[in-house]
């Protein structure tokens, strides 16, 4: 087992670049954080430090054991108020996974029912997706959204539900969807700036594929990753872009955007994507219930 404690002593030597401003950090001896530190060294079978001037420096073995030190007693520091916050009962925490390639605007509806829930605690974490998988699998997460079901794999034990199939449909600010009418939809986009979400996203392909049908080679001035994002800059007058219906309110929240017209045929998937123990968090519960028809 790794000693916690020999970590802990090179982590504070490592942040204060030093044995001697370690030692007045913990008030201790110098010998004493040295020994330590070098008992870890022995336990790992690696240098991790070597003098440099009048401190030390990690060698290359060394950052990679502070990297992992770093999280590890990061995490801890969050373990007090959590423990607290548990205890008390008054704290209802939900950690959401969203995938970088996921419309933020429909995550938010289906995340909304339990937005009103007293004292709630909602962290949100963007990242890939094979990411998200591997931190729910570690419970770092209680729910994942995605564009796409989990893998079939017995040693992650996550289960997934496709929540929302949602038509896609194009919006636009009003000076630019006024201009549309002249050549009609879906043609004019081959005229108009178009807004696309990047290929991270699963609905990228499917509106690539539309465009083929169509006949159409639109006239792509800005790709992004977050749909939110993305409708703040057509907000401004950028161009046009594709959403979810089911994010469309979010949309309509934004001054000026005007519905340009309807992608038939195309569909936003949204999949849930829960560990064992995720299947009886309640606030999860009440986000699935309420997205299911």
């Amino acid at each position: 087992m790794l000693n916690y404690r020999h970590l802990y002593y090179f982590w504070v030597v490592t942040k204060e670049g030093g044995f001697a401003r370690a030692a007045e950090r913990l008030d201790m001896a110098v010998q004493t954080i040295s020994a330590q530190v070098r008992e870890l060294e022995k336990a790992l079978g690696h240098q991790l430090l070597k003098p440099a001037g009048r401190g030390v420096a990690m060698t290359e073995a060394g950052q990679a054991a502070f990297a992992r030190a770093e999280e590890i007693f990061q995490l801890g520091q969050l373990i007090p108020e959590e423990v607290r916050e548990a205890a008390s009962g008054k704290v209802a925490r939900l950690a959401v996974g969203l995938s970088d390639g996921i419309s933020k605007l429909a995550a938010h509806a289906l995340l909304a029912p339990v937005l009103a829930t007293p004292a709630l605690r909602l962290l949100c974490h963007e990242g890939e997706f094979e990411q998200l998988l591997g931190e729910l699998a570690m419970h770092h997460l209680d729910l994942v959204l995605a564009g796409q079901a989990a893998p079939h794999n017995p040693n992650l034990r996550l289960t997934s539900e496709r929540l929302v199939e949602s038509p896609v449909d194009w919006y636009g600010p009003s000076a630019l969807v006024q201009k549309a009418t002249v050549a009609g939809f879906p043609k004019t986009l081959a005229r108009l700036p178009v807004l696309l979400p990047t290929g991270h996203s699963a609905l990228r392909p499917r509106l690539d594929r539309w465009f083929d049908v169509q006949g159409l080679r639109p006239h792509v001035v800005g790709e992004f990753e977050d749909s939110a994002l993305l409708a703040v800059f057509a907000a401004r007058g950028l161009g046009v872009f594709p959403v979810s219906r089911f994010g469309a309110a979010d949309v309509a929240m934004m001054r000026g955007l005007r519905l340009l017209g309807h992608c038939d045929g195309v569909l936003e998937e949204i999949h849930a994507i829960r560990s064992r123990r995720g299947q009886h968090h309640p606030l999860v519960l009440q986000v699935m219930a309420a997205a299911r028809p």
